[in-house]
């Protein structure tokens, strides 16, 4: 046998659930497999807010639920690449995936590309998805509950998912293009004499407008006249938009390769093979009758299992091994585990060796044992962290306004924690002020204030011309750790100076802001999109003292999160306080922000 460093067990094209799920169960059972992504690890998933249906997870995000799934298959030796495949020769034992950052060549392959809602282009709809336009019902009707929505499409998913959102919303409105649904009647029957059902024939949704909150009007057009008319919900509010049209596969690198329907999608045999020997499909993008979450993790499993015989009898016939993982982070616990669970004995002979495979809970139980208690940065985020701090122009104090939950002890945990590597740079101060507190020990804040005094919260101060710590404007209410550690740090790192590089015209266009300004941006600690904004706008604070740029971190304050109807991105508010003062109503934006596109929003 002859390993062969360039060659894999398994390559699987698609970093959704299905493919972090195979490459899961194929690394855990030794097998050397890659995960080619040319988006975003995790799928379409990662744009829903809330998971709630997914097996043994009571409430999660669809990005923190795949980030796990990442991580799990990382920990066991499973390998990822950035990239995009852009064709596939299947033919011998040794397969080749060709991508846009070189071939791979493996034994065999898993196509798990997914497919995606199909698209109908009205105005409003890219820019509003995920924030109103809707493509699931299980995934978001839960969000529209109490509220009118409208579904457009006349087929089966129409006709069934319109039924579905009379659990939540309080009227649904259904546009149909043709002159009747195009599903069994019997299914139509359903969704036409459901007293919480109207139905428009003959009408297109031509675009819909949004304000605070959410999606306020939409532009229906009737095919007949092309007469146009601005529909709203009766009670005036906001509403959501459910596209039923239909998914379009990607399936475009797999056409002509191996077997589709009619429709695009891969069609699978007996555990999920295609047509082709060694090629294998699982979720979203083959014949199924339900895709979902769930349904997508068992396609992975399935394949992947079926995808290990078939890497162990082609490496048997050609005489190739492809290295497999041995210093994983799951080997690193297991030899951790049996090096303390045996220890040197008296006689100082060699500590048996641990079994070959355990299961993962136990390793993982058996290193967070191995944890120093209180411990929360690896010693390779110390070093980054004792660099950063080792820089600062200025001492730093962290300003704690906390309360009795669970929370603030986390947050007063953290601080602690990070003050300690700072060599003094970093010190921490408690506020007491006396806030009243509800039963549950949570502070009582207004959502409506200006900057709510949401608790806990971390404020970051700097020395005033007394000498005494002032409030830079920079603050995070929660903990910020996930996603928003980095923009924490270097938060500090801006305040305290000398601050990262920035262009000289951002820089005279954030020290010219003249008037106080006032920013909260309401974030996820899994949001991607959400550090980048944070920091641009706290870059601004730190150069200002006019302006003031606030984090909320919406899983602990509802309140707010309702308010603007942030869902999976990160919203923007400005200036919310002008309007309490008779002034003008704040301007909310969603999305990634630069410094550039932040001052641009302030009007600077």
């Amino acid at each position: 046998m002859t390993q062969t460093n360039n060659l894999y067990d398994v390559v699987v094209i698609g970093g959704g659930p299905a493919g972090l799920t195979a490459g899961l169960y194929l690394a855990r059972a030794r097998y050397r497999v890659l995960v080619l992504e040319k988006d975003d690890f995790g799928g379409q998933i990662t744009i829903t807010n809330e998971v709630v249906n997914y097996p043994g997870v009571g409430r999660t995000t669809g990005r923190a639920l795949t980030q796990t799934m990442r991580q799990q298959a990382k920990d066991f030796g499973a390998e990822f690449m950035t990239a995009e495949a852009t064709g596939l020769e299947v033919d011998g034992d040794v397969k080749t995936v060709h991508t846009s950052r070189g071939d791979l060549k493996a034994f065999g392959i898993l196509i798990a590309t997914g497919a995606s809602p199909r698209k109908l282009g009205f105005e409003g709809e890219a820019e509003y998805a995920g924030r109103g336009v809707a493509y699931c019902a299980t995934c978001d009707g839960e969000f529209f509950t109490g509220k009118e929505v409208l579904v457009v499409g006349g087929g089966f998913a129409a006709a069934e998912e319109s039924v579905f959102l009379t659990k939540y919303a309080s009227k649904v409105t259904v546009l149909v293009r043709e002159e009747d649904f195009t599903c069994d009647a019997s299914v139509a029957a359903e969704t036409k004499n459901n007293p919480k059902i109207e139905v428009h024939y003959r009408t297109e949704l031509q675009g819909v407008t949004a304000g605070q909150g959410g999606l306020r009007s939409a532009t229906l057009r009737n095919a007949d006249t092309g007469e146009t008319t601005e529909w709203k919900p009766a009670d005036g509010g906001t509403f959501g938009v459910f596209v039923f049209a239909g998914y379009v596969p990607a399936t475009s690198l797999v056409r002509d390769v191996v077997e589709l329907d009619d429709h695009g999608y891969v069609v699978t045999h007996d555990y999920l093979q295609t047509s082709v020997p060694g090629v294998y499909a699982a979720g979203d993008l083959r014949v199924k009758n339900l895709r979902q979450v769930v349904t997508a993790t068992a396609d992975g499993a399935i394949a992947a299992v079926e995808l290990e015989r078939y890497a162990k009898q082609m490496s048997e016939k050609t005489g190739l091994v492809p290295p497999r993982p041995t210093t994983s982070a799951y080997e690193q616990a297991e030899a951790a585990a049996a090096a303390a669970a045996s220890g040197p004995s008296a006689a100082g002979t060699t500590p048996s060796p641990a079994p070959a495979r355990r299961s993962a809970d136990e390793a993982a139980a058996k290193a967070q044992q191995a944890r120093k208690p209180g411990e929360l940065f690896s010693d390779a985020i110390k070093q980054q962290l004792k660099m950063v701090f080792g820089r600062l122009a200025r001492p730093v104090t962290l300003s704690l306004e906390l309360d009795d939950t669970p929370l603030s002890a986390e947050l007063q945990g953290f601080v602690n924690e990070m003050s300690a590597l700072s060599d003094g740079k970093v010190s921490v101060a408690v506020s007491s002020d006396g806030t009243q507190l509800d039963d549950s020990g949570r502070a009582v804040f207004d959502p409506a204030g200006v900057l709510p005094d949401a608790r806990p919260c971390v404020r970051i101060c700097v020395p005033g011309t007394d000498g005494k710590p002032q409030p830079t404007g920079l603050a995070f209410h929660g903990v910020p750790s996930g996603h928003e550690f980095n923009s924490f740090v270097l938060g500090i790192y801006n305040a305290g100076g000398p601050g990262q590089p920035i262009d000289d015209d951002l820089r005279e266009r954030a020290t010219a802001i003249a008037e106080p300004t006032d920013v909260m941006i309401l974030v996820s600690l899994t949001c991607t999109m959400c550090p980048e904004t944070v920091l641009s706008a706290q870059r601004i604070a730190s150069l200002n003292p006019s302006v003031r740029a606030e984090a909320y971190d919406i899983s602990h304050f509802p309140e707010l999160r309702d308010q603007y109807g942030a869902m999976s991105v990160p919203c923007i508010v400005i200036n919310r306080g002008g309007a309490a003062d008779g002034g003008a109503a704040p301007q909310v934006e969603f999305g990634k922000k630069s410094v550039a596109q932040m001052l641009d929003l302030i009007g600077a």
